[in-house]
C-alpha cells in the first residue's frame, strides 16, 4: 500500500457514506456503502488473512478511494444503487438488464399519445412497466385504445398549431379512433380525463377508473343522453373483462411490494409481484451474478432499490423472505409467516425459481439426446476425465505469415457451439512471433477473467498444439491456481496426436473415434473463428496504410472511414458528398482523387 492510499485511509469518516475505489487508471473498479467507513474501507487493506482470492485481488488494485457523506443508510443504499448501474465496477455484482423489455409509454406532450417502447428517453414523458411479456403490453394498449379514443400521429398538436388550421384531422377521426383534437374537435381538459383514467388502469388502480365511469353513466342517463350513457357502458364491461382476469388474492391487500429470492452457485434470482387492490397486476424476475461473495441480504437491497426505481413503486409495505438491517424511508418490511401474504411471499418463490429453470432450459440444462449422452461419457472416457466434458472451450493462435498475431477461444456445451460465448484476443505482451509465449498470455487472460467474474470453469480445455504449446497454457492454469480443478489437453495438427499433463506418451486415437472426431470439430473451429478475425484485422490495416498514405488523411480520418464503411471496395463505391459527411469535402476530394489515379494506373 502506497503512502497516499494509507493517508487517505487514516482520514476516513465514521459516518454513513458511499465509496468508489479507482484503480492506477483511474478506472473505478468497486462501489459500495457504509455505516462507518474507516472500519469498512480499513477492513479491505488490514487483514493478513482474505477471506477470498477476489478480496486480496480487489485490495492489492486500489490506488484511489472516493467517498460521499450522506444523511443516512437509505440515503446510502439509493445512491450506492445508482452509481453501480452508471458505472458497472467489474467487482460489483452484476444485474442481467432488463433492456429489452417493453415499457408503455404517456408521451409528455399538451395530447399525449400512448405506446409501447423498448427505449426510456428523460423528456418528462411516464414509463410504465418493464413487461416481461409482449402479449400484456399488446392487450393493455388494445383495451386502452377500445376505450378511449387516443391520436396516433406524429404531429405537434400545440395551441398555435391548432389554431392556425396547420394540421387537418385524417381517416382516424372518420373511423372512429380518434376525436380530432387537432381540430379543436376534443377540448384538452377532455383528452387529459382520459390520460388520468389510462394511469389509473396502468397503474392497477381499475376499480377506480371503473367507478368514475360509472357515476359518469349515471349523470348522462340521468340527462337523457342515452347514447353516450352506452357508450360508457361498454368501457365498463371491458375493464370488468379485463380485471376479472387478473389474478386476485385478497381485495383488501393494496398497494404492496413482494420480493423473493432463488439461488444457485454463484446467481441469483429475484423475483417481484406489485399488488394493487388484491390483484396482481405486475411480475418482474432478474438474474443477479455475484462478484465479491455479497451477501444474500446485500443482493436483496440492491434489487428492490433498483426494481422500485425502475417501476416507479411509491408501496409502503414490502414482503420479503427475511428483513434487511439497511430500512428505505417510509417503507416497512414484513416478513409473513402465514395467511395471503404468506402465499404472496411463496408465489413470489415459484416465480424466481421458475426463471431459474427457464434459463438452464435454454442454456446448460437442455436434456443430451441419447447419441450426445453417449458422446459425452465416450469422451470423458478416452480421455479419463472426473467429470463428463459438458462445457469444452478451444484456444487457438493465428499468425498467417507471421503478421498481425491473434489468438481466438471457442465454446461447446453438450457437444454445440455456443457462438454467443466465443472470443477474440488481441495479442498484448509479446513482442513478434512467439506461439509459446502467445498462448500463455490467453489462457491467463481468458480463465483471470472467468475467475474474476464469478463465471463457471469449462469441464475441458483444449489448446490447439502439441507438447510445447500446451506446456505454456500449464504455466497460466498453475500462476491462477486452477490446474488441478480443470483438465488440458493439447492436440497437435501433423498426427492429430493428443498431449496430456505429466504423460511423455501422447494418446492416439483411432481415426474414426467419436472422440476425436469431436475434438478435431472444436479444433477446427477454434481455427475458423481466429483465420476470419485475423483475415479482417488484416484487410482494415492494410485499407488504414493504403489511406493513411493519402496527403493530409490522418489515422482519426481513417478511423471514421473503418467505423461507417469497413472495406476499402467500400469506400470506393461511395461519392464525394457521403465522403464529405465524415471526413469534410477537401479530404474526401483527396481520397476520390487518389482512388482514381491508382485506377488508372
Amino acid at each position: 500500500m502506497d503512502d497516499s492510499l494509507q493517508h487517505i485511509l487514516k482520514n476516513l469518516p465514521e459516518k454513513p457514506v458511499v465509496y468508489q475505489f479507482g484503480d492506477k487508471n483511474s478506472l473505478i473498479i468497486y462501489i459500495g456503502k457504509a455505516k462507518n467507513l474507516k472500519n469498512r474501507v480499513s477492513s479491505y487493506f488490514n487483514k493478513i488473512k482474505y477471506e477470498s482470492f477476489k478480496t486480496k485481488t480487489l485490495a492489492s488494485q486500489v490506488w484511489t478511494i472516493e467517498y460521499f457523506v450522506v444523511e443516512s443508510e437509505s440515503d446510502a443504499l439509493l445512491l450506492e444503487n445508482n452509481l453501480i448501474k452508471k458505472h458497472q465496477p467489474k467487482y460489483n455484482v452484476l444485474l442481467k438488464d432488463d433492456k429489452t423489455f417493453p415499457w408503455i409509454c404517456i408521451k409528455n406532450e399538451d395530447f399525449p399519445r400512448v405506446f409501447s417502447t423498448r427505449k426510456i428517453v428523460k423528456d418528462g414523458s411516464e414509463y410504465y412497466g418493464p413487461y416481461t411479456s409482449a402479449l400484456m403490453v399488446k392487450t393493455l394498449l388494445n383495451l386502452i385504445r377500445q376505450i378511449y379514443q387516443l391520436r396516433t400521429c406524429n404531429f405537434k398538436l400545440s395551441a398555435h398549431n391548432i389554431k392556425n388550421g396547420k394540421i387537418k384531422k385524417c381517416l382516424e377521426f372518420h373511423i372512429g379512433n380518434c376525436k380530432a383534437p387537432c381540430e379543436s374537435l376534443q377540448t384538452i381538459e377532455e383528452y387529459q380525463s382520459s390520460i388520468i383514467q389510462i394511469k389509473n388502469i396502468l397503474k392497477g388502480n381499475v376499480l377506480e377508473v371503473i367507478h368514475y365511469l360509472k357515476t359518469l353513466m349515471n349523470e348522462l342517463s340521468a340527462q337523457y343522453r342515452f347514447e353516450e350513457a352506452e357508450s360508457i357502458k361498454q368501457r365498463i364491461i371491458l375493464l370488468e373483462r379485463y380485471k376479472s382476469k387478473s389474478t386476485i388474492v385478497n381485495p383488501k391487500l393494496h398497494n404492496i411490494d413482494v420480493f423473493s429470492l432463488f439461488e444457485h452457485q454463484n446467481s441469483i434470482w429475484v423475483n417481484f409481484l406489485k399488488i394493487i387492490n388484491g390483484a396482481i397486476v405486475q411480475s418482474h424476475s432478474v438474474e443477479i451474478i455475484r462478484k465479491m461473495q455479497e451477501s444474500n441480504e446485500e443482493i436483496l437491497l440492491f434489487a428492490i432499490t433498483d426494481i422500485r426505481q425502475r417501476v416507479n413503486s411509491s408501496a409502503r409495505e414490502i414482503l420479503v423472505p427475511f428483513k434487511p438491517r439497511v430500512p428505505i424511508e417510509g417503507v416497512k418490511y414484513i416478513v409473513p409467516v402465514s395467511g395471503d401474504k404468506k402465499k404472496l411471499l411463496e408465489l413470489s418463490a415459484r416465480n424466481a425459481r421458475q426463471l431459474f429453470i427457464s434459463k438452464m432450459n435454454a442454456y446448460d440444462a437442455k436434456p443430451f439426446s441419447k447419441r450426445n449422452d453417449n458422446l459425452m461419457a465416450r469422451i470423458k472416457s478416452d480421455l479419463h476425465l472426473k467429470e463428463t466434458p459438458v462445457h469444452i472451450e478451444c484456444i487457438d493462435n493465428s499468425n498467417i505469415q507471421g503478421s498481425n498475431p491473434v489468438a481466438a477461444c471457442v465454446v461447446f456445451k453438450n457437444g454445440k457451439p455456443v457462438k454467443s460465448e466465443y472470443r477474440h484476443f488481441n495479442i498484448k505482451s509479446v513482442g513478434g512471433i512467439d506461439d509459446y509465449a502467445s498462448i500463455t498470455e490467453i489462457v491467463f487472460r481468458r480463465y483471470r477473467r472467468l475467475i474474476d467474474e464469478n463465471i463457471a470453469l469449462p469441464n475441458l480445455i483444449i489448446i490447439d498444439g502439441g507438447k510445447g504449446q500446451l506446456n505454456s497454457a500449464i504455466k497460466s492454469l498453475e500462476k491462477l491456481e486452477i490446474f488441478d480443478k480443470v483438465p488440458i489437453i493439447g492436440i497437435a495438427k501433423r498426427l492429430e496426436e493428443i498431449y496430456i499433463p505429466g504423460d511423455k506418451v501422447p494418446l492416439y486415437l483411432d481415426k474414426n473415434s467419436p472422440t476425436l472426431k469431436m475434438i478435431q470439430q472444436i479444433r477446427n473451429e477454434a481455427h475458423r473463428f481466429g483465420i476470419s478475425f485475423h483475415r479482417n484485422k488484416r484487410s482494415k490495416l492494410m485499407l488504414k496504410n493504403q489511406l493513411e498514405q493519402i496527403k493530409g488523411v490522418g489515422p482519426a480520418s481513417v478511423g471514421k472511414l473503418l467505423n461507417k464503411f469497413g472495406s476499402i471496395d467500400e469506400i470506393k463505391l461511395k461519392n464525394s458528398a457521403e465522403l464529405a459527411e465524415i471526413v469534410g469535402k477537401k479530404m474526401a476530394t483527396a481520397i476520390l482523387q487518389e482512388f482514381k489515379k491508382a485506377g488508372e494506373n
